[in-house]
């Protein structure tokens, strides 16, 4: 293992357990291709929130930020031009996305994605919602598709993007009092005042407020549910490990929003996370769905619902 792979399983381990555990189910190269590419989404985000892997973000002003922007923006475009990078995640980066002749749009609608963040961007409707969870995970999700082999079929595609919605959409909703906290709302506006909540981070942080925000947090775990039902059509498209990775992260992501589900309001008080010692058995059924979905290829897949798409 040389050094820039080795710092790219450094920084999926610090950065992210649960998918660590699915990338495990990858063949070698396989696997040192998704951690080199998590290596750069993982800099480019902390870049943007100064953090360290998604810790407690560092104060930074807005021309910092904008600036910030503007070094990824001109670094990856660098990279993809093949021209010499010397940050080991713009390395990584670089390796994958040439050898899967990744089309320069895709990158830079994540880097437009986290521009949202920077402009301190609100959302109105679900629609607008949508349009971050592309920028910031859909596109991901298709990138993704392409490093482990899928063809650029918009049919697969669009099920590798429902993936990455289906993630970022359980993500906010678990995510809800941290991004309060920060200063940030990603539920629809119109949403929480449908259902007598003002969109403003510090009412969204009042206890007594909690139940009519849980109304809002489970609509969109509901509409969650809906894209990780269409993503897993996808699965018959991927090569065999490539599937039974991607299940089990599905599997083990999609029980993090049935817990906020179960849980109810008092959900919101708490970082919501799936126990280790229910991870086993999560990875083994999605297994069980990667499996099955060898058998699906036989017959053609049913038509994806009636869902947004960027796509």
């Amino acid at each position: 293992m040389d050094a820039v792979v080795a710092h790219s399983e450094a920084s999926m381990t610090k950065g992210s357990t649960s998918f660590r555990l699915a990338s495990r189910l990858f063949g070698r190269k396989l696997r040192e291709d998704v951690w080199q590419f998590y290596a750069w989404c993982r800099h480019c985000d902390d870049e943007i929130d100064g953090q360290d892997h998604g810790g407690r973000s560092a104060l930074m002003d807005d021309q910092t930020r904008r600036e910030r922007l503007d070094h990824l923006r001109r670094t990856t475009r660098a990279a993809m031009a093949g021209e010499a990078v010397t940050d080991p995640a713009f390395v990584a980066f670089q390796r994958v996305a040439l050898r899967h002749h990744m089309p320069e749009q895709w990158p830079l609608e994540l880097l437009d994605g986290f521009a949202m963040d920077v402009d301190g961007r609100r959302y109105e409707t679900t629609s607008e919602t949508l349009e971050y969870c592309w920028g910031v995970a859909g596109v991901v999700g298709v990138m993704m598709a392409v490093i482990m082999g899928a063809k650029q079929d918009p049919e697969v595609l669009r099920r590798a993007q429902d993936l990455g919605l289906a993630f970022q959409l359980t993500n906010i909703c678990r995510d809800v009092s941290e991004d309060a906290e920060n200063g940030r709302i990603y539920l629809p506006a119109e949403s929480l005042r449908a259902a007598g909540v003002p969109p403003n981070t510090a009412i969204l942080l009042d206890p007594q407020l909690r139940a009519n925000v849980f109304k809002v947090v489970e609509s969109h775990l509901q509409l969650a549910e809906a894209y990780y039902r269409s993503s897993r059509e996808g699965l018959r498209a991927l090569p065999f490990r490539g599937a039974l990775a991607v299940s089990a992260a599905r599997e083990v992501y999609r029980e993090i929003g049935r817990r906020i589900l179960r849980r109810g309001p008092e959900a919101l008080g708490a970082r919501m996370s799936v126990p280790k010692a229910a991870m086993g058995w999560l990875v083994a059924r999605g297994a069980l769905v990667a499996l099955w979905s060898r058998l699906e290829r036989l017959w053609p897949a049913p038509p994806r619902p009636a869902l947004w798409s960027r796509l």
